[in-house]
């Protein structure tokens, strides 16, 4: 009996996906796969195949399984046990710190704390190592110092408080608006004008707890706008700048994606498996999201603070390759 269909396992309490497999991911290995779908580390999707938590036509696989065209893929992430994040050392991309707070550059696969499949080599982690005793314990044992996040798959910069009281500060300064992200997205199609405004709630999807929606009228949703505007036309896609005026989860994605624009490569949210994505593997792994610029007020000095980093490698590239191909 495989481990995903003993009684030990509670379903209610995991994450279960039914992933099928398209033609542009033939031939990708199940661990690279499985990492990529359910947002986790490609270790964590390892350790999840060898424990047969991972099954393709019903049997569990090795983690060097090369998926086939129309494969069911089934994945189950059990609930994690509530444990102390511990440090390790991890590099960090330190853009700027003090006594206070800590700007860090995130990279691409990295999650930001300790969850269900990610319980080591977090930037939690990382922080903890490079920090010490010095984040602030108002996240908990498991979050500490984080005041946002960004998904795993997008890169850029984050803020992580190194005391209570910058913790707090920093919070209500994001709940009142006042810290400024400003992101870049490549996104799916072309767009009529040159900027605009979505203005649309997002709450939990009815259907899939892993994702979010747009739910108009829907009393659980919560106000989400982002801002944009066209830098560069390439045809069939489109670099965006977005400025968030919210920070809910996924909310770059899940607006771009409602007004026909999902990013390249987020096969969550309709912008996956496209001919480009297929052809540039090595350089596109997941959304095409980058989180470029962070504005906000020291909590201590009250000096107003601006971070700004270039492009991570991957993005320019899948940038160059684009100007090559689709240039407008």
């Amino acid at each position: 009996m495989n481990k995903f269909e003993t009684s030990d396992l509670n379903e209610e309490n995991s994450d279960v996906f039914e992933l099928s497999v398209s033609s542009a991911d033939a031939g990708t290995r199940i661990d690279s796969f499985v990492s990529r779908e359910c947002d986790i580390t490609r270790s964590a999707a390892a350790r999840l195949i060898e424990s047969e938590y991972v099954s393709v036509g019903g049997a569990p696989i090795a983690k060097n399984y090369k998926l086939r065209n129309n494969d069911e893929v089934r994945v189950v992430i059990p609930e994690p046990e509530d444990c102390e994040a511990k440090p390790e050392n991890i590099p960090l991309d330190v853009i700027y710190e003090d006594g206070d707070i800590i700007v860090v550059n995130k990279p691409v696969g990295m999650v930001v704390h300790p969850a269900a499949g990610n319980t080591c080599g977090t930037l939690v982690n990382a922080l903890l190592y490079h920090c010490g005793d010095s984040l602030s314990g108002i996240g908990g044992v498991i979050r500490p110092g984080i005041v946002h996040r960004i998904d795993k798959d997008t890169a850029g910069l984050l803020v992580a408080a190194k005391n209570d009281e910058a913790h707090i500060f920093l919070a209500s300064e994001l709940k009142e608006h006042k810290v400024s992200r400003i992101y870049y997205a490549i996104v799916l199609g072309n767009f009529k004008e040159d900027g605009g405004t979505v203005d649309a709630p997002i709450g939990r999807h009815p259907r899939d707890r892993k994702k979010m929606a747009v739910l108009r009228g829907d009393r659980t949703a919560r106000e989400a706008v982002t801002h944009w505007s066209v830098v560069e036309r390439f045809g069939r896609f489109t670099l965006i700048r977005c400025e968030l005026e919210t920070g809910r989860t996924h909310q770059i994605r899940v607006h771009m994606a409602s007004i026909g624009h999902s990013l390249l490569g987020d096969a969550v949210y309709g912008g996956g498996g496209t001919e480009f994505e297929a052809k540039n593997r090595r350089i596109i792994n997941g959304q095409c999201l980058f989180a470029a610029e962070l504005s906000l007020t020291h909590p201590v000095t009250k000096e107003r603070m601006t971070f700004c980093v270039d492009f991570p490698k991957d993005f320019e590239e899948t940038l160059n390759q684009l100007r090559k191909e689709y240039r407008s």
